[in-house]
């Protein structure tokens, strides 16, 4: 048995070959289990085989169990099947005593055993370190050799030691039999074995972020506790006894009443608590601890309950979508990232087994490209040759305008597929016989030009001879045009045996004939990459690939043991069998984590997989996106014929009118003082404006704020005119002689046609009161939001885009042909699978005709519905999982390798961004010279290097004291070396600071728990308060002590000002500063009991102290520093994006009948006399028909509108269901939008790298060469 070593080989079919020369009688019995004989080999493939099948019975054995009743096959395996392969009951095997057990069980027990004990017996051979019994001991702890004792042993104790009793029940048994896996994993690969090295390496960093990680974790837990501890909406029923459903189908939570402890109690909602049951509906967020597993899935990127957040959870929400996602990643980026790197380190040093002789040319099935190289041409004598030269060699007119014919049907038939797929539309239901006939008509041709491709192939001396018709028919091309026809083809001659009911396989053969899309690769060339990057990365991905199938099988039946006697049905009926449980379980793999209320136990493992089995599992689905973007960016590099500079025009003014050439100036804040004021208070004005804007979509500030709005606009109208003057001194429109169409030139330019769209609406509706754009105020006031687009002038974001397309066009052209062709198929894909799909309920759909018993068939109704939906899936997010089967399998290969290539586009657009914005910015870099996010305060440490500390005012004894306490406070710091030398007093003090540091933020968590708190009691001077009093003490003299002592600490650059600005020193404020201003309200009595549990909440704020001891966040000024210059333009692009997209959601999804709820007593569809509850066309007209009972659960008004897409562009979709117009920009964030509005992320991540060490420092490479 190998061991696992740091110089293994990565890949290698024969990792470990043993001692030859000993006479050491055991070395043929050695040599046969390690496989270095021909008998052994083939006892290694038995042994792998044997693995497999036992994993393979133990995850299908689910299937088959007894309460397994609603699949159709569950009792089709009958007593001796069962004896065979499963063991799920009593068969004829219970005669050997040994409980429920199966003949594969026993074979593979039988032959593991056996095996151990040989390995045990010949350990000596593999290293002299496990000779005798101390080293056999040793052996027996080994890593591998603890995988095969865990597969083999529980059996054994389940089987003769624990067989009255049930706790190792036989499931739970047989899934030990995973772990066999662990053996093909040491056996061929090491890659979980790596996991330790990826550790080791990079421990250092990986503490850092661990840190900043879990810190951001409790901070963030601790603020959603309090945001939503009352609210009811996080009220959870849904594992209630069966009691509390006896008269009604769930429990309204709006009448439960939280406690001041926050114990739920649904007595009026019919869920009175009992002795068994006490309290059988509780909130989700009710104690920090409850509270921090819903934070760590929003901080994954999942908001599973993103419908149900109060208003301050919403806010949070936001922040969280925004910043703290993007900090809270960092340990499972490092994570993977260092495990890329191992990967690429063995991959060094690996040793070739073999050669391949030559260089490889072309791939074989693209034979196409080489036909141009035996050209034949010249005669045209035979019918053959003809045909040769036109529908190849193409080297006529008439040939290139017959390839064009060609790909426009090729088009066409997709069209015809897409719209063949509307069935609800009248006009469209008339052409269907049309479609039909082009259809068939096109098929007809697709077979024509198949049948003369393959006719005159021989004509090619290559495909000429014995088998070469053969081989010309495996081309890709030749073989994709087969697959498209040849079901057509089944279906025509079968379709008079077929029921009309089988009209989905009609549909299937149609949908066949776009497949044809793949022949537009002989102009990309982009698909056939595929090869190159699965050959180039083979060993990484068998490795990986391995690794990922592994976790994917052991989590999905680790968490089919813990959720599927889940008390909440949904839940349990996601992972009642192990093939169930590994779809939910796939996902949760690839970071999405569609379902949220496990078991203690599955949170625990959900969040295991989140933070590091992500990582792992994610590798190989990123070496493939990787290796194609790779590969594809090489072959169509760009090389811009112009270089790519900024666009300047000349700076001379253009008019010699002063007063024109004045009025430019002043609004171009250039020439004095108070035109760069003038100009910074426009800035402000507009973001003023914006937030106005927002504000006035809630119903209760819609006339908020007029007369700041009124002014507003005066200004604007102001700016306008003056730029309007200006206008003719502009040296935008020095190309223009003429002063009027100078102007003229400007009211029709970019930046006008905003100022107007911005301001003339107000002025109309103010003229004409109760015209059309006076009652469609509303929307007219989300145009002040284009104000934005004014920043752009002074901040270029935006109009960089025409040149990151410039830039990457050749890639983009490339990449969106292959991101566009699967787009497209797998929504057609999708549209088959569930078109028809009835088998699983979702919520009703009225916007798509649907009032009850809806299902994935209602939104997957055409192509049309599904490429929307398709797209969220490609963007790597699953809101939807209620599919079947077929469904699953496709969404499986769209997660393995659709995801990575269909995100190239937008990564491409991404990268150019960032490409573009650096070089703008780098000859400031340059001339800066300073490191990543040097700035003043770095400047300045590095000045008062060797200058001693001022001296005290108050004279030398003071100065000793400072000294003193400095001393105590931070050690004494050796100059040789550098390092802090502590006393015995300093020391104890400062274990002493930590427990307290510690302790505080357990008594933080402590008292939100309902139990403990209610134990306690909320009394003065109960245990947590006298805790508090006395940490409050021992904290504020420590911050006094710092603060008498920052006149001789260099890091507070000898000011106690300047360390109560820094990090430090701001902590160390924020941790004692609550706790006086609560007393000072209680003194007051302004302040009870659950309003102080606000303030005390603060004090988790003193995690953060642990700064003193492992820097992290006191890096974070130096990051912002070191990507401000990046961050000015993609910040206000992302702002740009964010607003932008959330007034578009709330003007077409405002009134979206999918998102509305009504009282019960509303009817769901009405009459004329009395209309139901979809029947309105916006929820305020239901309302005031229905007073106080009809409600919008999204996109109410901007600010909620602004949260959910914060969520959106962060990649989780926690809506789908749209109008035709939100589908739109819908698909936009699914392009571009996601990726643009990450830009700042990236670039924060970077540049934390670049500061707290996460890359290589160029210094150190400097160094080096």
């Amino acid at each position: 048995m190998e061991t696992a070593t740091e110089t293994t080989p990565l890949f290698s079919t024969r990792p470990f070959h043993p001692p030859t020369t000993t006479d050491d009688p055991r070395l043929p019995l050695f040599q046969f289990l390690e496989g270095c004989s021909p008998l052994g080999l083939r006892y290694e493939r038995f042994t792998i085989a044997l693995i497999f099948l036992s994993v393979s019975t133990f995850v299908a054995s689910s299937l088959f169990l007894p309460y397994n009743s609603d699949w159709d096959y569950h009792d089709s395996c009958g007593r001796t099947c069962d004896a065979v392969w499963f063991g799920n009951r009593e068969n004829a095997l219970g005669a050997l005593g040994l409980g429920n057990t199966s003949l594969v069980e026993l074979l593979c027990v039988g032959v593991f055993t056996v095996d151990y004990a040989a390995r045990v017996y010949t350990a000596d051979l593999i290293h002299a370190k496990y000779q005798g019994v101390a080293g056999r001991l040793r052996f027996i702890v080994s890593f591998f050799s603890l995988v095969d004792l865990a597969s083999t042993v529980p059996f054994y104790l389940d089987a003769f030691v624990f067989r009255e009793t049930d706790w190792m029940a036989s499931n739970f048994v047989r899934m030990f039999r995973l772990l066999r896996m662990m053996k093909v994993e040491g056996r061929y690969d090491l890659a979980l074995g790596m996991v330790d090295d990826v550790l080791y390496g990079q421990r250092g960093i990986l503490a850092v972020a661990l840190f900043v990680g879990v810190t951001v974790w409790g901070v963030m837990s601790s603020f959603f506790y309090l945001a939503e501890r009352l609210n009811p909406s996080m009220i959870y029923c849904g594992a209630a006894p069966a009691y509390c459903f006896e008269n009604q189908t769930s429990v309204d939570t709006n009448l439960c009443q939280i406690d001041s402890w926050g114990i739920v109690d649904c007595t009026a909602a019919g869920c009175p608590p009992v002795s068994d049951y006490q309290e059988p509906c509780w909130n989700v967020y009710r104690s920090i601890v409850s509270s921090s597993f819903w934070t760590l899935m929003e901080l994954f990127g999942e908001f599973p309950l993103v419908s149900q957040h109060s208003l301050g959870g919403q806010v949070l929400g936001t922040i969280t979508a925004v910043f703290a996602c993007a900090v809270f990643a960092l340990p499972a980026g490092i994570f993977g990232s260092g495990f890329e790197k191992e990967i690429a380190k063995r991959r060094q040093t690996m040793s070739c087994i073999s050669c391949v002789e030559g260089e490889r040319s072309e791939s074989d099935g693209f034979v196409e490209m080489q036909i141009l190289d035996h050209h034949v041409g010249g005669d045209s004598s035979s019918l053959r040759r003809s045909l040769y030269n036109f529908l190849h060699l193409q080297t006529t007119t008439w040939s290139k305008l017959f390839e064009m014919v060609m790909n426009s049907f090729i088009v066409g038939t997709t069209i015809v597929f897409m719209l063949s797929t509307v069935t609800d539309n009248n006009t469209l239901a008339s052409w269907h016989g049309f479609f039909d006939m082009f259809q068939m008509f096109a098929f007809l041709v697709f077979t024509l030009e198949y049948i003369l491709l393959m006719y005159s192939a021989r004509e090619n001396p290559k495909f000429s001879g014995r088998g070469g018709l053969s081989a010309y028919a495996r081309d890709f091309f030749r073989a994709v045009d087969l697959i498209s026809i040849l079901p057509c083809w089944i279906m025509l001659i079968l379709s008079p045996f077929l029921p009309n009911e089988h009209i989905a396989l009609f549909n299937f053969a149609e949908f066949c004939l776009i497949l044809r899309l793949f022949r537009f690769e002989k102009y990309s060339q982009a698909f056939r990459t595929f090869d190159d990057v699965i050959r180039d990365n083979l060993d990484v991905l068998t490795v990986t690939g391995f690794s990922a199938v592994l976790l994917w099988v052991l989590f999905s039946s680790i968490l089919y043991l813990t959720e599927r006697n889940n008390p909440d049905e949904e839940m349990s009926n996601y992972y009642k069998t192990v093939p169930n449980a590994m779809w939910i379980t796939l996902l949760n793999l690839s970071g999405e984590c569609p379902l949220a209320h496990y078991s203690s136990a599955g949170k625990v493992i959900v969040g295991i997989i989140g933070l590091f089995a992500t990582a792992i599992f994610g590798v190989p689905i990123g070496v493939l996106g990787a290796g194609f973007e790779e590969i594809v960016t090489r072959q169509n590099e760009d090389v811009p014929e112009e270089e790519m500079e900024v666009e300047s025009s000349s700076c001379e003014l253009t008019s010699t009118n002063s007063f024109h050439v004045a009025c430019f100036k002043f609004v171009n804040g250039i020439g004095s003082q108070s035109a760069y004021y003038f100009e910074v208070s426009i800035y402000v004005l507009i973001g003023a404006t914006v937030v106005i804007g927002v504000i006035q979509t809630v119903d209760e500030y819609n006339n908020a704020f007029s007369p700041v709005e009124l002014i507003a606009v005066i200004v604007f109208t102001v700016e306008y005119i003056i730029r309007f003057i200006g206008a003719g001194a502009d040296p935008e429109f020095a190309n223009v002689s003429n002063g009027i169409l100078k102007r003229l030139k400007f009211v029709i330019s970019f930046y006008s046609v905003v100022d107007l769209m911005a301001i003339v609406p107000y002025y109309v509706a103010a003229a004409m009161p109760g015209s059309w754009v006076d009652q469609h105020d509303e929307y007219f006031r989300m145009l002040r939001l284009l104000r934005l687009l004014k920043l752009d002038k002074y901040v270029p974001s935006i109009t960089l885009i025409d040149d990151v397309i410039r830039l990457k066009r050749r890639v983009l052209v490339v990449s969106c042909f292959a991101a566009a062709t699967l787009w497209i198929l797998f929504a057609g894909l999708m549209y088959l699978a569930e078109h028809q799909d009835h088998s699983m309920g979702i919520d009703n759909l009225p916007l798509y005709g649907c009032y009850e018993n809806c299902s994935m068939s209602v939104r997957y109704e055409n192509m049309f519905t599904s490429i929307p939906l398709t797209g969220i899936h490609l963007t790597g997010d699953f809101p939807m999982i209620e599919y079947d089967a077929f469904g699953r399998i496709i969404l499986f290969f769209m997660v393995i390798a659709a995801v990575g290539v269909v995100a190239i586009p937008s990564g491409v657009i991404a990268s150019g961004f960032t490409e573009i914005v650096n070089s703008r910015h780098r000859s400031t870099e340059k001339i800066r010279g300073n490191n990543a996010g040097d700035d003043w305060f770095d400047i300045q440490y590095q000045q008062l290097e060797g200058c001693p500390a001022p001296r005290s005012a108050f004279g030398l004894i003071v100065d000793s004291w400072q000294y003193n306490v400095k001393e105590y406070l931070d050690g004494k710091v050796d100059e040789s070396t550098g390092k802090h030398h502590r006393t015995q007093f300093s020391t104890a003090g400062r274990g002493f600071f930590f427990v307290l540091i510690v302790t505080n933020v357990l008594a933080v968590i402590l008292e939100s728990v309902p139990e403990i708190d209610k134990i306690v009691g909320n009394e003065m001077g109960n245990f947590f308060d006298s805790f508090e009093a006395w940490s409050v003490f021992f904290f504020t003299i420590d911050y006094l002590l710092r603060i008498f002592s920052a006149r001789k600490s260099r890091e507070a650059l000898y000011s106690p000002l300047v360390y109560a600005t820094t990090f430090f020193g701001i902590v160390d404020f924020l941790t004692i500063a609550p706790w006086y201003i609560q007393m000072l309200l209680s003194s007051m009595g302004h302040m009870n009991g659950d309003e102080a549990k606000i303030f005390r909440i603060f004090r988790i704020f003193r995690v953060l102290q642990l700064e003193d001891f492992l820097v992290a966040f006191s890096k974070l000024d130096n990051v912002y520093r070191a990507s401000k210059d990046v961050l000015k333009a993609t910040g206000l692009m992302a702002i740009i994006i964010w607003v932008g997209s959330s007034a578009l959601f709330f003007l077409f999804e405002e009134n979206n009948p999918n998102f509305r709820e009504c009282d019960d007593s509303v009817p769901v569809i009405g009459t004329k006399m009395r209309p139901g509850c979809y029947d309105f066309e916006s929820t305020r007209e239901c309302n005031e028909f229905y007073p106080g009972m009809c409600s919008q659960s999204a996109f109410i008004n901007m600010p909620n509108a602004m949260f959910y897409v914060a969520v959106f562009l962060g990649g989780e979709w926690g809506f789908v269901d749209f109008t035709w117009q939100g589908k739109l920009v819908c698909m936009f964030l699914c392009i571009a939008g996601i990726a643009l509005y990450s830009i700042p992320v990236g670039t924060l991540f970077d540049s934390f790298g670049a500061v707290v060490g996460l890359s290589e420092d160029d210094d150190d490479e400097e160094t080096e060469k």
